[in-house]
Order: C-alpha cells, then structure tokens, then sequence
C-alpha cells in the first residue's frame, strides 16, 4: 500500500467544491482511497465561528471555572457553551470536556478546533461527516471511496491519532469472524476498524502542524474479499465505559496523600 499527498490544495473558503479541487491536481485510479481532514470539510460548510456568538449559560460558567480551578488556568465559558451545544451527551465535564457529537464520535471538546483560526474564532466538525464525504466523492470522476477524518486522544495512551467521523463508497470495517488464523483456529470476535487504521496512517503523512497537505491518497489498499460493515461507533447499550463515566465524578479535591 501507498500513500502520498494531494499537493496544491489552497485555502478552502465556504462553499468550495473540494472533490474538484482533488481531482484537478491528482490522476486518481478506481482503486484508489481518498482520505479528507475535517478541517477543510468545515471550511467549506462554513462551520467557522466566532466565540462571541456564544452566551454562555450557567452550566458552561460553572464548567468553565471548574476546570480552571484543576489547571490554574482561566477558562473561556463561551467555549464551553460551545461544546455543549454541538454535543448531543457530555460525558466528562472535569478535568476537561468529553462528548459526544451530533455524529456519534466522542472526543474532548465535541471536536472543536482553535488551530489555523483567529483569535476569538473556533472551527466546529461537519455537521454530518458521511454526508460531506458522499458529496466530495460524487465530484470525483471514479466515485473514488472518500474518508472524512480527525485527531483525537485515546483512553490509556499519550497522542492523538487520526480516526475516522464519517466515510462513503467502503465500508468502515472489515469482518475476519469464521476465517481461520495460521494455526486452524477460527477468529471469533476479529473486526477491523480499516476507516480509522487509514485515516492513523494518513495523518501520518499529512502532518499536523503547518504543512498544509490535508488531502491524502492510500493507493492499493487490500478491501477485497471481506465481509463490511458500516458499524464504526459503539451502541450504548454495549459500550461499558461509557456507562462507567456517566457514573463518575471527578473528585473536586486532591487526594489526601
């Protein structure tokens, strides 16, 4: 497998078609995968905002001087009543904010971004991430399958990585369930999440800094002769760490040593 980025991309501004602007600076192959930051997907939805747009209510207040009081560090409310908004559930309000978006993903502050933005501005995910890559991979000439992707951290590990918010044109992950390992044994419980695995190796790739290259292409990716799924994010009912945290409260005092 390869990967490389589209070069060329310019800045995106609300309503750029950015299918079109990958396909006039990439031959793709029908085979090819294209993988997207979501920072460019909202720029083009015009999901730029500014924090002054932003009245915070008493919960966001009270969320905000929450986690200034642990880091010793003033906290924006209006950011805070940002987050509750584009949130559907919150599932940690100290020391920092984790919930769930509108599209399922659960990261630390729904997934808002202050980076490449003004000062008072704040950069919120797509609205519907799988919606925005069906759009770009329609002006596509092959209809290449399309990655909307994000950084994010993860529970028991320093670092984010890049993870997978929506997708068109494959499934999100590949079923080894009945297929045999090298020694006869048959693999019960083995799905493979190959939309966030691409979406960690572009990242890879395109950096996260100021490079500029938001748009990647994986080239002979292995996606034949696998049972697919779209199923990507946990249901509640299953997801046991998130029924712990809805029962968690971070102690407000430091530990008596």
């Amino acid at each position: 497998m390869e990967l490389f980025a589209v070069e060329g991309i310019p800045e995106i501004r609300p309503d750029d078609n950015i299918g079109e602007l990958i396909a006039e600076r990439v031959s793709l192959r029908d085979d090819d995968v294209v993988v997207v930051a979501s920072t460019i997907v909202s720029k083009a939805e015009d999901r730029r905002a500014s924090l002054e747009a932003y009245d915070p209510g008493p919960r966001a207040r009270e969320i905000a001087n929450r986690i200034g009081a642990i880091s010793g560090e003033e906290k924006d409310p209006r950011l805070a009543q940002a987050v509750l908004e584009e949130s559907t559930e919150v599932l940690i309000e100290t020391p920092f904010l984790l919930s769930e978006t509108h599209c399922g993903h659960v990261g630390v502050n729904a997934g808002i971004d202050r980076s490449n933005t003004g000062d008072a501005e704040i950069l919120l995910l797509p609205r519907r991430p799988s919606a925005s890559a069906a759009v770009i991979r329609q002006s596509l000439p092959d209809r290449n399958p399309v990655i909307v992707t994000d950084t994010c951290g993860r529970p028991f590990r320093h670092g984010q990585v890049g993870v997978a918010l929506g997708w068109d044109g494959m499934g999100a992950s590949r079923d080894w369930r009945g297929m045999e390992d090298r020694d006869g044994h048959e693999l019960a419980v083995t799905v493979e999440s190959i939309v966030d695995e691409l979406a960690a190796a572009a990242n890879v790739v395109s950096g996260e800094g100021a490079d500029g290259t938001p748009v990647i292409v994986a080239r002979d990716v292995p996606l034949a002769g696998f049972e697919t799924s779209d199923a990507l994010f946990r249901d509640v009912r299953t997801d046991f760490v998130r029924q712990a945290l809805r029962d968690w409260d971070y102690p407000r005092e430091p530990p008596v040593e």
